[in-house]
């Protein structure tokens, strides 16, 4: 995997330079016995290796015959740390370290049978170069490994204020890369953290109406995410909340008034009912009580009393009933005897 070398990173490179080139002629000899001539330069390999937080990582030495095997060292060389030597003498079945505090970074297994490097759990403090130096008989060899630690950012995606929308991509290291479907009207920022992770933030604007979904595309060595965000819903959900506060009140305004017309209107009919009956009872019972008063004088008082409970009795069966959509009238006709 292809690496961006950092500023850290290159602040390294003459430490790890000197430090290479001094335990070279110091591992030339053992005992004072010069294994190998010191000008003779060291077999020597080098890798990239990024890792993910919180897993597991395993660094072999050169591959060599166990049985030519005279010392074997890892150096540690991490930003903000001192050097770090952990070594095993063969002849004196001996381990010795320097410097080293992290008990995450240390041999496999026993460094007479396997004289691996284990870290674990990998952390964004592991960030740097690990050297293995294998001194033979048959020659020296070493290997250099510089170890990236990836950090998967935590993507999230939300509506702003005024159609501006916001794609965040949390502590990753190393930064994410942000970027838009439709295009729009962006502005990009960068926070970097303690620990060497990086928050990217994009929030971009889109001119008119007519976007209505937008996607947020966020590569990363970790692996690539799309989070899509629809525009239009919000804006239709606020037109149709408008019209409903609108329509409401209108409806309200319209309902009261027409159960108060229907009423005033009922009331209306009723009265003038009302008058009409009592106005024909009058006019019906006039000829009776001409006669009766010349014919019966007795007769007189009885009648003005019948007359008078008809009238309530006719007064009383007019009826009203006001519902919710009208109103509805019952007469009952009260039938006068001829004489």
């Amino acid at each position: 995997m292809v690496y961006a070398w950092r500023a850290s990173d290159l602040r390294l490179l003459p430490i790890l330079t000197v430090f290479l080139v001094a335990d070279s002629a110091v591992s030339s000899f053992v005992d004072g016995k010069q294994m190998l001539n010191s000008s003779t330069p060291p077999t020597e390999g080098n890798s990239s290796l990024s890792a993910l937080v919180n897993t597991k990582v395993v660094l072999p030495c050169p591959p060599i015959a166990y049985t030519t095997l005279v010392l074997i060292t890892w150096k540690i060389m991490v930003r903000d740390k001192a050097p770090c030597s952990r070594a095993y003498r063969k002849d004196q079945n001996l381990t010795t370290e320097s410097n080293c505090t992290d008990e995450r970074a240390t041999w496999a297994s026993r460094p007479d049978q396997n004289p691996e490097l284990q870290i674990d759990p990998v952390a964004t403090t592991h960030d740097g170069y690990y050297v293995c130096q294998a001194v033979t008989s048959d020659g020296n060899f070493q290997h250099v490994y510089h170890l990236q630690v990836l950090v998967p950012p935590e993507v999230t995606l939300f509506l702003s204020e005024n159609r501006t929308v916001v794609c965040k991509a949390n502590a990753g290291k190393p930064a994410a890369q942000i970027s838009w479907t439709p295009e729009g009207v962006c502005v990009l920022k960068e926070e970097y953290q303690g620990d060497g992770t990086v928050t990217v933030l994009s929030a971009c604007h889109w001119e008119g109406s007519n976007v209505s979904t937008v996607t947020c595309s966020v590569s990363h060595a970790t692996g690539n995410k799309h989070l899509t965000l629809e525009l239009l819903p919000g804006a239709n959900t606020s037109a149709n909340l408008n019209i409903l506060f609108i329509i409401l009140p209108l409806t309200t305004l319209f309902i009261t008034g027409s159960i108060y017309f229907l009423k005033i209107n009922g009331f209306r009919k009723c009265k003038l009912k009302k008058q009409e009956t009592a106005s024909v009872i009058e006019d019906e019972m006039q000829p009776y009580a001409s006669y009766t008063e010349k014919n019966n004088p007795l007769y007189d008082t009885t009648n003005k009393v019948k007359t008078t409970q008809r009238e309530k009795e006719r007064a009383k069966d007019i009826c009203e009933d006001v519902s919710f959509f009208g109103t509805h009238y019952v007469s009952i006709d009260v039938l006068i005897p001829n004489a």
